[in-house]
């Protein structure tokens, strides 16, 4: 098959549908388990984003789907912007559809659109199937002309349609063929196994687009690293539907990042998907969905990682701040994301300067100088301030002489950390580890104990015993990720450790660093930078 062509790609269509597979295709990611509440969520912040169709799962085949079709249909998910569809196989072999539970447990999910998958690889019809390849083009058509019947509208998933085509490419495009004739209002072309490549991909949407008489879908997977990219050119040559998942969850390598897809489109092709104060809700929605899913929020994420408007080199600094567009493909308040200056060893003045402003302070360049001597000589011994937001807010106020000792909350005196256990038997949550804790507030001495899952969580416990009300914005403060490096890995048990603590209040997230040889002294020098920032935030606020 040829894969080159002299003929210029068309301008992309108008109306382009996105469709979210995040909770059937997306929940395949390894450690993903959604809850029925959790797929309701989910559902309802994509429809937020606006989003065109959101497949919820396949109803039938597990009774955690059926029940989230079922809440949904009464009234437990009122969606504003998008269409619901129910995702399932074709019949049976041999079965007539009215006959075939599975679909009849997706007209039962009571959906207006219905996505039947089906196989278009001879391959997989001969070994996988096992059936004759004449009843496995009935099964597609007579399972869409069913449902049809019944006034569903239907989508069909060509399964492995970009191997099928290059490998046995008349049976595949039969495939479609009896699909389209069969009813279905759209043929989405998929690269099952995700090794679909660029060049080839614009040759074969154009064909499909130009002889089939539906809408043409697409739904790529990453194993190749071209997902967004076949995803975008595949709709530059004339598909007007594409699948994808939120942050790009799937199995094995995921699925195409739709929240990248729509990124490009917007603010790149100029097409107006979604209204801009929907795009602003990109970050957000995009993080919401990662802690849903108990993945890692995304850090390197187009548009909406942590670090996608990080700058770190003092050379950007400088740049950006006489023009932001210097270093940033777009203007991260569009996506609601937010520009980030990262200060380290690499850093300028520059960028403790604008730093500093970033967090509200007006720094001179004695008190810039100062603040990035203290930053270089730290991280030579092992601190790091790049993902630590607060501890850097923290150092630069009171580096500068902005946050004196008078001024602190509080001062730690000692603490001592009890932890039982070696023989297997501790259950968690029943306190395995003790802790007290002494620190001085106001000149007083305060002593706490606690008792917790491990020696942090004890201090936790302890240090809120000490202070003891003294300060109520701390009850809405838990922590909420908690990391461990080891700096000198040859070192062994001796070796210096660094632990990073992220903390919030239900609202905002903050994020502290500790480093020492002792990881429970680490623990505790980013606790008390978090519980520290947290007690004087709201008077930089002001």
């Amino acid at each position: 098959m040829s894969t080159t062509t002299d003929a210029p790609l068309p301008a992309a269509r108008p109306g382009i549908d996105l469709y979210d597979t995040t909770l059937r295709d997306g929940t395949q990611r390894e450690g993903v388990s959604l809850s029925v509440e959790d797929k309701l969520r989910v559902a309802r912040r994509m429809d937020e984003l606006g989003v065109a169709y959101i497949e919820g799962g396949w109803p039938g085949a597990n009774p955690k789907d059926t029940e989230f079709f079922r809440r949904a249909a009464d009234g437990e998910l009122a969606l504003d912007h998008a269409t619901l569809v129910a995702f399932g196989m074709t019949r049976g072999p041999g079965r007539r559809p009215e006959d075939d539970a599975l679909l009849q447990g997706l007209v039962d999910a009571r959906t207006e659109v219905i996505c039947l998958v089906g196989k278009s690889w001879g391959y997989h019809v001969d070994e996988a199937l096992g059936v004759p390849r004449a009843e496995n083009l009935a099964m597609v058509g007579d399972s869409i002309r069913y449902l049809r019947s019944l006034g569903k509208r239907v989508f069909f998933d060509a399964e492995h349609f970009f191997d099928g085509l290059a490998r046995d490419g008349a049976y595949a495009r039969d495939v479609v063929r009896v699909a389209a004739e069969a009813g279905a209002e759209c043929v989405v072309l998929c690269d099952t196994n995700g090794g679909a490549m660029p060049w080839d991909v614009a040759t074969i949407v154009r064909e499909m687009v130009e002889s089939l008489p539906t809408q043409v879908g697409l739904h790529f997977h990453d194993d190749g690293g071209c997902a967004v990219a076949n995803s975008l050119l595949g709709l530059e040559v004339g598909a007007t539907h594409v699948q994808g998942t939120a942050n790009g969850l799937g199995e094995r390598c995921g699925n195409a990042n739709l929240f990248t897809i729509l990124g490009d489109l917007q603010l790149k092709r100029g097409l107006a998907l979604v209204p801009p104060d929907r795009l602003e809700r990109l970050t957000e929605i995009s993080y919401t969905i990662a802690e849903l899913c108990n993945q890692a929020t995304p850090a390197i994420s187009p548009y909406v990682g942590h670090t996608a408007f990080s700058h770190k080199a003092g050379l950007h600094a400088s740049a950006l701040a006489k023009a932001p567009d210097m270093y940033q493909h777009i203007d991260p308040d569009e996506v609601g994301n937010r520009q980030r200056l990262v200060v380290s060893e690499l850093a300028g003045r520059s960028n403790v300067v604008l730093k500093a402003r970033e967090l509200g302070v007006e720094v001179d360049d004695e008190q810039s100088r100062a603040v990035l001597a203290e930053v270089k000589r730290r991280e030579a011994a092992g601190w790091t301030y790049e993902a630590a937001d607060a501890s850097f807010e923290l150092l630069l106020r009171r580096v500068a002489g902005l946050l004196g000792e008078a001024e602190e909350p509080f001062h730690s005196l000692h603490y001592r950390v009890n932890v039982s256990g070696g023989d297997g038997s501790a259950v968690p949550g029943e306190g395995p580890a003790e802790a007290i804790i002494a620190v001085e507030v106001d000149g007083v001495r305060r002593l706490g104990a606690g008792e917790g899952n491990g020696p942090v969580d004890a201090l936790d416990h302890a240090f809120r015993n000490a202070v003891n009300g003294t300060w109520p914005q701390l009850d809405a403060i838990h922590l909420s990720d908690y990391k461990v490096r080891i700096l000198e890995a040859t070192a062994g048990t001796d070796a210096v450790t660094r632990v990073l603590v992220r903390s919030t209040d239900g609202t905002r997230f903050w994020d502290t660093v500790g480093v020492h040889p002792n990881v429970v002294e680490a623990s505790w020098l980013a606790l008390s930078d978090a519980y520290t920032h947290a007690i004087l935030r709201v008077g930089w606020a002001d």
